[in-house]
């Protein structure tokens, strides 16, 4: 982090840990790396710079959540204080989509479907249908 008279700016990877947008900062480094990390609408480095007002966005699958930074911390910060550095942007839409998907997950996890079937669940399956 380096400070210049009134502006703060930070790297991606330390301001998503910062802002508790993942649990580590080597996560948060991992997430760039597969590309699941936006700054102002274009895929980022971990090692890019961050401003004041810049748009961040996160694949939280099967939706990319957007976020407006206010103010950049200084270190990690509490959860009672993440309102007066960030706001969430993305559209009702896309939230709506997330928490249907996730309900479908959580029914299906409950029923015992875990993924894909394997091998044997697959011959289970086609000589049911036979």
């Amino acid at each position: 982090m380096r400070n210049i008279p009134n502006f703060v700016i930070m790297r991606i990877d330390k301001l998503i840990w910062c802002l508790r947008l993942s649990k580590t900062r080597s996560e948060a480094s991992k997430l760039c790396e597969k590309g699941m990390i936006q700054l102002n609408g274009e895929i980022c480095k971990s090692s890019k710079i961050v401003s004041n007002s810049a748009q961040i966005g996160v694949k939280n699958n099967p939706i990319w959540k957007t976020y407006k930074v206010i103010n950049i911390p200084k270190s990690r910060i509490g959860a009672k204080l993440l309102t007066e550095h960030l706001i969430e942007t993305t559209s009702e839409e896309d939230l709506l989509v997330l928490k249907e998907i996730q309900s479908q997950n959580r029914l299906n996890h409950l029923q015992g479907l875990k993924g894909r079937p394997t091998k044997k669940n697959r011959r289970d399956i086609d000589g049911f249908t036979d």
